[in-house]
C-alpha cells in the first residue's frame, strides 16, 4: 500500500465540480440530437402533484452562487471532460468540445444561460412553474437542458422547506389551541418549537447544509452547524439559528449508573446560566425524572438562571411525554392558562427528539392536549424526519423542456404527452407564473404580455450574472403563515 501524499490529500478534498461534469453521462451526446439548425431550447421546473398540494419554493439562489454564476468553463475542465468522456463513453466524438470552446471563448467561461424564477420563500400551488431556463446565444441551445440534471437537485432545499412548513403548521395550529395568546404570539413560539437534529442522517455535508437551510426557512433552532455556514455564504445571514448547551448518552452513560445523578448535576454546576438539555432515559427515564430531577435537583434547578429541559429519547413519545410531563408538573408545578391547559414551572421542560416526522407531531400534541397539557410545553427535535425522509417523488418535480426555436423563427409548443401515464404530461410552450383573483397561476407568456399581468418569476441568473441576491430573512418573510 502506498503512502497519500500532500497532493493526494488535496486532491480528494477538491474533486473536480466543473459544468462540464455535473451531468447525467448520457447528456453528453445530446448536443447532436436536436433538429438540425435549433437556436433555442426552453425548459421550466414545476412540482407535479405529490404529498402537499403546494410547494415552498426554495434553494435556487445557493445552486446559482455554487455551480452557475462567474466563469465556470475553464481550458482545464475542457481538456480534463475530454479525456474523461473519451473513456467513458468509448467515443471521442460524444463530447461537444467545439460548444465548450466556443462559451470559453466568446462567454469568457460564463454561462449563456438566463433563469428566471419566483422569489424563494414563496408558496406556490402544485401544477405551476416555479423557474425557467433558456439559452441567450442562439449557439448555445443544447447547453439549457445539459443543466436540468444540476438544476433539477432544486427539488431538495424546496421539498425541505414545504415540509417543514407543513410541520410548522400543525404545531402552530396545536400552540393555538391549547394556549392563550394571539397570533403573533403563538406564531413567535412556534419558530422555535422545531429543532434541527439531521447533520448525521444526512448522505453529505453538503446535503446536510441544504436541507438544513430549507428547515431554516421556517424555523429558528438548529444544531446543523453546516446549516448556519451555508446560510451565511449563500443567504447573507450572520446567525441564521441558535441552540443550547446539550448532553448525549455518552456523557451520562460514561460516568456510571451509580453516579447517573452526579452526570446530572455536573451539567447545573458547570452552566449555572442559560438553558440546558439532558437526555434522561439511559437507564430508568422516571426515576430520573420523579427521584434526581425532582428530588434530588429540585432546588438547583430551580435556583438556576435558566431552564432545564429533559429529553427522553426512547419509547412512543405521544405517551412518554404525557407520562414525563405529569411527574415533573407534580415536581415543579405548573399553571393553567385561560384555556385549561397545565403549562409546566418556567425552569423546568421537556424536549423530545426521538421519532419526529410529520405524522407523530400531531399524534404527540394530540395526546397532551387530552392529558390538559399545552403543546407549548414540548419542543420537538427531528433528524431524517426533517432531512431524510423526502426525495424527488414526495413532490413530483421535474424539469422538462417546453418550447424549440428552429434558424430563430417562431418559438413553438414542445410538450411529452405519453398515454401510458398521463399524470406526466407536461406543459407546452413559454410560461408566465401570475397572481389572479384565486392566487398564483401559470399562463403562457404572451398571454401575460397581452394581459397586462405581471410575471412573478424573475430573473436570478443571467450569463453568469446573479442581479438580485435574496437574504434568508426575507425569505422567512414570504414563507411565514
Amino acid at each position: 500500500m502506498s503512502k497519500a501524499s500532500n497532493k493526494q490529500i488535496h486532491d480528494w478534498r477538491n474533486p473536480p465540480d466543473d459544468i462540464i461534469g455535473l451531468t447525467d453521462s448520457y447528456k453528453i451526446g445530446h448536443w447532436m440530437q436536436y433538429m438540425p439548425g435549433t437556436t433555442g431550447i426552453y425548459s421550466y421546473f414545476e412540482s407535479r402533484g405529490g404529498l402537499f398540494p403546494a410547494v415552498t419554493y426554495f434553494g435556487g439562489q445557493y445552486m446559482d452562487k455554487r455551480y452557475l454564476a462567474g466563469k465556470v468553463v475553464t481550458r482545464e475542465a475542457i481538456d480534463r471532460r475530454k479525456l474523461q468522456i473519451a473513456q467513458h463513453l468509448s467515443n471521442p466524438h460524444f463530447f461537444n468540445e467545439a460548444g465548450w470552446e466556443y462559451i470559453l471563448k466568446k462567454h469568457k467561461g460564463r454561462l449563456p444561460v438566463i433563469i428566471r424564477a419566483v422569489p424563494e420563500g414563496a408558496t406556490v400551488p402544485v401544477h405551476n412553474v416555479l423557474w425557467t431556463i433558456q439559452e441567450t446565444d442562439p449557439k448555445c441551445a443544447w447547453l439549457t437542458n445539459y443543466l436540468e440534471t444540476l438544476k433539477c437537485e432544486n427539488w431538495y432545499p424546496t421539498t425541505v422547506a414545504t415540509l417543514t412548513r407543513e410541520m410548522k403548521k400543525i404545531i402552530f395550529r396545536y400552540i393555538k389551541e391549547t394556549g392563550d395568546g394571539n397570533n403573533a404570539e403563538a406564531l413567535a413560539i412556534a419558530d422555535c418549537m422545531l429543532h434541527d437534529f439531521g447533520f448525521r442522517g444526512s448522505t453529505s455535508p453538503e446535503s446536510a447544509g441544504i436541507g438544513g437551510m430549507g428547515h431554516l426557512v421556517n424555523f429558528h433552532g438548529t444544531d446543523n452547524m453546516r446549516a448556519l455556514d451555508f446560510a451565511k455564504v449563500y443567504y447573507n445571514e450572520p446567525m441564521a439559528a441558535h441552540s443550547i448547551f446539550a448532553a448525549e448518552h455518552s456523557t451520562i452513560t460514561s460516568w456510571g449508573r451509580e453516579r447517573e445523578g452526579d452526570a446530572y448535576e455536573n451539567i447545573l454546576d458547570i452552566i449555572p446560566n442559560g438553558d440546558v438539555a439532558i437526555v434522561a432515559d439511559s437507564y430508568d427515564l422516571f426515576y430520573a425524572c420523579r427521584h434526581i430531577f425532582g428530588e434530588r435537583l429540585r432546588d438547583k434547578i430551580l435556583a438556576r438562571n435558566g431552564k432545564t429541559f429533559v429529553r427522553p429519547d426512547t419509547g412512543y413519545p405521544p405517551e412518554i411525554d404525557v407520562a414525563v410531563l405529569d411527574i415533573l408538573g407534580e415536581k415543579f408545578g405548573y399553571t393553567t392558562n385561560r384555556k385549561g391547559y397545565k403549562i409546566l414551572n418556567p425552569k423546568i421542560g421537556v424536549i423530545q427528539g426521538d421519532r419526529i416526522d410529520i405524522d407523530m407531531i400531531p399524534k404527540i400534541y394530540e395526546a397532551m392536549k387530552k392529558s390538559g397539557w399545552a403543546a407549548q410545553n414540548v419542543p420537538l427535535g427531528s433528524g431524517g424526519g426533517i432531512l431524510q425522509r423526502v426525495d424527488r417523488d414526495t413532490q413530483e418535480v421535474a424539469v422538462k423542456c417546453s418550447a424549440a426555436q428552429v434558424n430563430n423563427g417562431p418559438w413553438y409548443p414542445v410538450m411529452k404527452d405519453p398515454i401510458t401515464g398521463r399524470q406526466k404530461k407536461s406543459k407546452g410552450g413559454r410560461h408566465a407564473l401570475v397572481i389572479l383573483e384565486n392566487g398564483y397561476d401559470t399562463i403562457p407568456e404572451e398571454e401575460a404580455k397581452k394581459r397586462g399581468l405581471k410575471n412573478e418569476l424573475e430573473i436570478s441568473l443571467e450569463n453568469g450574472e446573479i442581479p438580485v441576491d435574496q437574504s434568508l430573512s426575507e425569505i422567512r418573510t414570504r414563507a411565514a403563515l
